[in-house]
């Protein structure tokens, strides 16, 4: 067995809607069946004892590969990933399947997918695996690479709004919605915060100054660098003392109840290892509450105890400890609810001071402390006291994080009680925090888990949106750069920014921030990405899709143009016109669900996607009377269909009337496919409720140029003849250019075309074929990039697709594009017409615009 590729398939793909690997196997034929090697079934459960039943949904017994992909789905489920979509999609080369499964983290699925390998081999083999070790290390990446609790439960509050999301690093920093829409978080801190907020929370003996000066209760003390400074506070202070860095975090270097000198010199050193400055300050007797503060308003409250264990007369600290660790919450880092609690120098320190040591044994009853502070991170506990906060406190601690300048604030707060004023019991504020960690509400120890994502979302989308631009993807064989080219510049009229992705390159608000063939999911990403954007349309071909998945998790209207004999087949196992309509399907299984799907009634294989779509659906076509179109209509549905020398939008009984002679792109109708591009374009539009007038302005002001549309049927006049420049490469391009270019005038025509390598030999002779029917003379070129054919092999199989040809009188062939062009043209006369199949678009058309100045 070998895995011959493996993709990522970061966004909806052929296969789910959910991320996944896929992978193509080549495999023996004694791995056709898992039954067919003796044992191997029972010793894969063997290693791995989790895996379900390793039969398909017909009880048949699953191919080794196919079981590879349960192993590997079943290894990240085990690991504690949320994972559970598994399957395998057979080729029609023997020998080659493939298989995909879910992930929830790309770097866990594809350890998997190696572990599950090795797992494999093992049970073949019968040699050892280690279940355990494999298991520990894909929790150990998981655990390290997924978003923390805080930032993780802001996500989940914001996916089930539907709000789309991106990481933007490995850490905690995520960008919400797209366009002019975005926010972005870090941890539980907002994007609207400022760095000054965050460095004042940071600076303890600034924070207690500036809420010292609005009458907020806060413990006196006071900020030094030397130790005999920090002896003279805590005399003046009449008091046990706290002793902390000024700079500090998570509680780490913090001592509380100091009361000696010894201590204090403890305490110093602790503190004193992360800031220069350390504060001393009045210790305030009482429990240790967080309040955590959002947008103004108090959303959650804890009370927070240290790290401790409670004797029962038989074990050590350390066991109590031990046990205590056991419970499945805790874990090392901020992964899970709670921490583990550590036997370190700290720890060992607190336990003196109460006369034990790790290897004490405390009698039944007595509770062990084993820290000063009282931080989660620690291994402390929580309550929830939400509910129990008296409105004064809840006051005071919205109080605090307005002078300070924090939107998302974490308040710590001592005192006996928090049903209680601060005042009455000598309580106090003693820090607040920036990016406060949100475990301790989310999965307190004891109490009810708050809803702090929702909050914090809110606060992020106060209007209750979904943090979306309108987003149009268009797919299908032909017309896909020009639909989307035009659907652009229809809603760029009404004065929209809009990003723009097509084999052209990138576009943000008419300006190109990218070359080259953009089709793909990463420019949709980027469009997405950008501040300026308002609406978003993107060309989206099969190969990204493929490739890995869609750039988006869903678009408000999706088209697909045709799909007809398709193109590109042969090429990543798909050999039909069946097959690129699952592909192209795509986009319409992720149209939002009040969204619409445009399709092409009159053909087949595009109106039969209509029962994939989420959303509603518009059908377009040439003829209204269509019987697809027409039953589509009598359902209540919007169509949209010529007739006569208009093109007619239609719901139910109502009708709106676009006339084709203010439809420059059409040429007066005379151009089929243009129509059908029209037509695909004004339901979109349609469906993102266009004005009607603004609609008309915007299609009589879209020409279809070199500047427009580039290699999109733009027509030149050159010595009083006509020159069409094109970039239709598949025999489906080949009859609608046939089609447009039998409605212009000519005394003699001729055309230049080469083919691109890639494609089946039958769908070169095929474009040829057609074009021996229409044109007199043909020219075939040569170009640079051949895609694996021999040299001259591209050229004779254009030329075979000539033989018998009905009307091609003289067939040349060239080497080299330009040379071509310039041989073609020099043979035009007044009243002659000339196609030129482009290879390099923008190249050739420079070139033939550079010709056309010449004369």
């Amino acid at each position: 067995m070998d895995i011959n590729r493996v993709r990522a398939l970061r966004g909806p793909n052929v296969w789910t809607r959910h991320t996944a690997i896929e992978a193509v196997i080549g495999f023996g034929e004694d791995e056709a069946s898992i039954d067919r090697i003796d044992g191997m079934e029972a010793r894969l459960r063997a290693r791995l004892p989790a895996l379900p039943p390793l039969r398909t949904a017909t009880g048949a017994p699953m191919s080794v590969p196919r079981a590879l992909a349960q192993a590997a789905l079943t290894l990240q489920a085990e690991a504690g990933c949320p994972v559970a979509f598994v399957r395998e999609l057979g080729t029609r080369e023997a020998g080659l399947t493939r298989i995909v499964f879910e992930y929830s983290q790309e770097a866990v699925g594809r350890l998997a997918l190696e572990t599950a390998t090795a797992l494999v081999e093992a049970a073949r083999t019968d040699a050892p695996f280690d279940t355990g070790a494999a298991l520990a290390a894909l929790r150990e990446l998981d655990e390290d690479i997924r978003l923390g609790p805080s930032t993780g439960a802001i996500v989940q509050a914001g996916v089930a709004r539907g709000i789309p999301f991106r990481r933007l690093t490995d850490g905690s920093l995520v960008q919400f919605g797209w366009g002019v829409h975005q926010r972005r978080i870090q941890a539980a801190e907002v994007d609207a915060t400022s760095a000054i907020a965050e460095s004042i929370a940071q600076d303890k003996e600034l924070t207690k100054r500036l809420l010292e000066s609005i009458g907020v209760p806060v413990p006196g003390g006071g900020s030094v660098d030397e130790l005999e400074d920090a002896w003279k506070i805590m005399q003046s202070l009449d008091s046990p003392a706290v002793v902390k860095p000024r700079d500090g975090s998570q509680g780490r270097g913090v001592t509380v109840d100091v009361q000696t000198r010894e201590q204090l010199e403890a305490a110093w050193e602790a503190a004193y290892e992360i800031s220069g400055d350390v504060i001393v300050e009045r210790y305030i007797p009482g429990d240790d509450y967080r309040l955590l503060v959002v947008d103004g308003r108090l959303v959650a409250a804890a009370r927070r105890d240290p790290p401790q264990v409670i004797g029962d007369g038989r074990q050590t600290v350390r066991e109590l400890v031990e046990a205590v660790n056991r419970d499945p919450r805790r874990g090392d880092g901020h992964a899970t609810p709670l921490t583990r609690i550590r036997l370190d120098a700290i720890a060992n320190a607190r336990l003196a001071l109460q006369g034990l040591s790790a290897d004490s044994v405390p009698e039944a009853g007595r509770k062990v402390v084993l820290r000063n502070n009282a931080n989660l991170s620690t291994g402390g506990a929580a309550t929830d006291v939400t509910d129990d906060v008296h409105p004064d406190v809840a006051a005071r601690a919205v109080e605090a994080a307005r002078m300070i300048g924090l939107h998302i604030c974490g308040v710590d707060v001592v005192c006996r009680s928090v049903s209680r004023p601060l005042e009455e019991q000598g309580g106090g504020i003693v820090e607040v925090n920036a990016a406060p960690g949100l475990r301790m509400h989310l999965a307190p120890s004891y109490g009810s888990p708050r809803p702090l994502g929702e909050a914090i979302v809110g606060t992020l989308y106060a209007g209750g949106g979904d943090g979306r631009v309108p987003t149009v993807a268009v797919t299908g064989t032909n017309g896909k750069t020009t639909t989307v080219r035009l659907i652009t510049h229809l809603l760029a009229g009404t004065g929209l920014k809009v990003g723009m992705t097509n084999t052209d390159g990138v576009y943000v608000d008419g300006v190109q921030t990218d070359s080259g063939d953009c089709s793909g999911p990463k420019s949709a990403r980027n469009v997405l990405m950008h501040p300026d954007v308002q609406a978003a349309v993107f060309e989206t071909a099969r190969g990204g899709i493929l490739r890995e998945g869609l750039g988006f998790d869903r678009c408000k209207v999706g088209v697909v143009t045709n799909i007809g004999q398709g193109d590109h087949l042969g090429l990543n196992h798909i050999e039909t016109p069946e097959e690129v309509a699952w592909v192209k399907g795509v986009v319409v299984e992720n149209v939002s669900p009040d969204g619409m799907a445009v399709l092409n009634g009159e053909d087949p294989l595009c109106a039969a996607m209509a029962d994939r779509c989420p959303g509603s659906v518009t059908l377009f076509g040439h003829d209204g009377a269509h019987p697809v179109l027409a039953a589509h209509r009598a359902r209540a549905h919007r169509v949209v269909f010529r007739r006569g020398d208009a093109i007619v939008c239609a719901h139910r009984e109502r009708e709106w009337r676009l006339p084709l002679a203010g439809i420059p792109l059409t040429r007066g109708g005379a151009i089929g496919f243009q129509v059908a591009n029209a037509m695909a374009a004004i339901a979109a539009a349609w469906a993102l409720d266009m004005d009607w007038d603004a609609m008309r302005r915007g299609l009589a002001t879209f020409v279809s140029d070199a500047g427009t549309v580039p290699g999109r049927f733009n027509v030149f006049d050159y010595r009083g003849a006509t020159v069409v420049a094109d970039y239709g490469h598949n025999p489906d391009a080949m009859a609608a250019l046939v089609q447009a270019v039998t409605t212009m005038p000519a005394t003699r025509r001729s055309v230049v075309i080469s083919g691109a390598g890639d494609r089946r030999d039958e769908d070169l002779r095929g474009q040829t074929r057609i074009l021996g029917e229409a044109f007199d003379e043909v020219i075939l070129y040569q170009d640079a990039a051949q895609r694996g054919r021999a040299d001259g092999e591209v050229i004779g199989l254009l030329r075979e697709g000539l033989e018998g040809a009905v009307r091609t009188t003289r067939v040349d062939a060239i080497n080299g594009e330009f040379v071509a062009i310039d041989a073609a043209l020099a043979r035009l006369a007044p009243g002659h017409l000339c196609l030129i199949l482009v290879d390099q678009v923008q190249e050739a058309l420079d070139h033939i615009a550079a010709r056309i100045r010449e004369g």
